[in-house]
């Protein structure tokens, strides 16, 4: 027996040996798989979330933010211009060469021969002298309000307008996310519906096969059923692997639209329901557009900030008038010991008035060039509203033909089923054929794609008119609050 303890005992240490080492091996691969079990988070997303998500992360309407902060600025800006501004300055000077200015000594004679009988005679020579102190300080303040500017007055209102007009930019970018959102979301329902369909009719040929096998094992059909069926569940086959990858590109189009990481594994909460709209709201749907359309507030906006820039032009015309003054201390000295008695104050008011006469043709060329772009501007407004009453009429014909679609499919979906559910008994009771099957289960599925895709077809209008009167769903505007 201790022959044995001796011959086992090694073994048993080596392969624990061996287990620990490979243990230590495998360590950093499950450390990674852990990690990256953990960074592949799961998501559950309703039409709501995912919308009020893009509208906290998207850059395009970040950008949109940024710019209305800036338009708000500038309104402030603008409105400094009319207020007075104040200028403070101060100035110390040592010269430590002083500036000389040269007079003839017959000047200087005049004024010290009566001082100094022994000053030398003149001899016509040129004499340096110096008034400039040694040290000089100064200190002033100075005020300036702008009475009358035509360009400051009207750019408070070009700059208001041009605020008004970031707004609905923002406004714009916002529906314009919204729709896109949930266009994306139903497109990935879409993909999830016609995957989970192909994937119910592969299941129903299965199905069948087996059924058929059955049959021809008892003698019931031919080979030729059996070989029918085989064909159809293959066939089937590359086209639900088709649909998985499509339901798995429509996941990443909505990731990219809601502004997620690739690596959140979305979970969709909403089904693909159809909620009619009112017959009102189709209605009223072209005086919506006229007035809440954001493109169209936009192109208005930029006509009125055209208008603007014209008389800002115009202004050029008009005089400059403004009110100054100031107030100012200072003192001169050869010496450096200033003291407060050596500053004297000075105090000035006054008032200024500029008025171009003549500037060539500047002027009224810049004009006519602003004038130009303002009723370029109305040409595009014009167009703009053209094409958006087109689309409308286009959206609204598309939405009452997919209504229609909708409500016919789901009685021929409910007359499909019934009839694959017939045709699927008689074929067991030996009263039809694989062929009278196979068209059962194709106008089966067709009749289910189609409903699935009418529907599709209304909600995407209904986010195309949604988008072209500017109207927000109630969970989308929570969402911008």
């Amino acid at each position: 027996m201790s022959s044995n303890k001796s011959s086992t005992t090694p073994f048993s240490i080596s392969k624990g040996r061996f287990i620990g080492r490979k243990a230590l091996l495998l360590t950093p691969i499950l450390c990674f798989a852990i990690l990256t079990a953990q960074e592949k988070s799961l998501l559950q997303v309703s039409i709501q979330k995912a919308v009020q998500l893009a509208l906290k992360q998207n850059s395009d309407l970040e950008t949109a933010r940024l710019e209305v902060k800036r338009a708000d600025s500038r309104v402030m800006e603008a409105w400094g211009y009319t207020m007075p501004s104040i200028d403070l300055s101060g100035q110390y000077m040592h010269f430590i060469d002083k500036p000389v200015t040269f007079f003839p000594d017959y000047f200087l004679y005049s004024f010290m021969k009566g001082i100094d009988s022994t000053f030398p005679k003149p001899t016509g020579a040129l004499v340096p002298i110096s008034f400039t102190p040694g040290f000089s300080a100064s200190g002033s303040v100075t005020i300036k309000q702008l009475l009358f500017n035509g360009a400051v007055f009207i750019g408070v209102g070009a700059a208001s307008v041009y605020s008004k007009l970031a707004h609905d930019v923002y406004r714009m970018k916002t529906v314009e996310t919204v729709t896109k959102v949930r266009k994306a979301y139903y497109a990935a329902l879409l993909s999830a519906e016609a995957r989970a369909l192909m994937q119910s009719t592969l299941q129903n040929a299965e199905d069948n096969l087996r059924n058929v096998k059955l049959l021809r094992n008892q003698g019931i059909v031919s080979e030729y059923d059996e070989l029918r069926a085989t064909v159809g569940v293959e066939n089937l086959r590359p086209t639900v692997l088709q649909t998985e990858t499509n339901a798995d590109l429509a996941l990443d189009a909505l990731r990219n639209t809601m502004g997620v990481r690739h690596t959140e594994s979305l979970t969709l909460t909403d089904t693909m329901a159809f909620v009619p709209v009112t017959d009102s709201l189709l209605l009223r749907a072209g005086d919506d557009l006229l007035e809440s359309n954001p493109t169209l507030s936009v192109a208005r906006w930029q006509i009125e900030l055209n208008g603007a820039a014209v008389n800002a032009e115009r202004s050029a015309y008009l005089p400059t008038v403004a009110l100054f003054g100031s107030y100012q201390y200072q003192a001169a000295k050869n010496e450096f010991n200033f003291s407060t008695n050596d500053f004297f104050k000075g105090t000035n008011i006054g008032l200024s008035l500029s008025l171009n006469l003549f500037q060539g043709v500047q002027t009224w060329s810049r004009v006519e060039q602003a004038q130009l772009e303002q009723r370029k501007s109305e040409e595009q407004k014009n167009n703009l509203e053209r094409n958006l009453r087109t689309g409308l009429h286009s959206v609204v014909g598309a939405l009452r033909q997919a209504q229609k679609r909708v409500e016919s499919q789901f009685k021929t979906v409910e007359m499909a089923t019934r009839g694959y559910s017939i045709v699927t008994t008689r074929f067991l009771a030996n009263a039809a054929t694989q062929l009278e099957v196979n068209d059962a289960l194709l106008a089966l599925m067709q009749a289910r794609v189609n409903r699935v895709q009418s529907i599709y077809d209304y909600l995407v209008a209904t986010a195309d008119l949604d988008q072209l009167v500017g109207r927000l769903p109630a969970y989308a505007v929570s969402g911008t609050e």
